[in-house]
């Protein structure tokens, strides 16, 4: 069964930085793409960030040049590193998995960013 853990989040400040951490279980993460995305209230999931199993990156507009993803195949961890956060960036981040037979996400971790 594949199971994703999300950490990381929290209450930071207009400005300040959070890295979110995603563990994984079973042997899929190396041959896995990875992806961040986030929920706000009364908005649609949306991706902020995703990285191909050779490390190719992506990221939404909205946040490129702040946010940086990246992964370590040996620890199964995906890891989302945000700087200069905003209070737009309030939502709920969900870490996603596509090994190649499905879609499997995580329960999500809340970023708050007061102003």
């Amino acid at each position: 069964q594949v199971h994703l853990v999300e950490s990381g989040g929290g209450l930071v400040q207009s400005g300040g930085s959070l890295t979110l951490s995603c563990t994984a279980s079973g042997d899929f993460f190396r041959f896995s793409a990875m992806g961040w995305y986030r929920q706000a209230p009364g908005k649609q999931r949306e991706l902020v960030a995703g990285i191909m199993v050779g490390g190719t990156t992506n990221y939404a507009d909205s946040v490129k040049g702040r946010f940086t993803i990246s992964r370590d195949n040996a620890k199964k961890t995906v890891y989302l590193q945000m700087n200069n956060l905003k209070p737009d960036d309030t939502a709920v981040y969900y870490c996603k998995a596509d090994p190649g037979f499905g879609d499997f996400w995580g329960q999500g971790t809340q970023v708050t960013v007061s102003s």
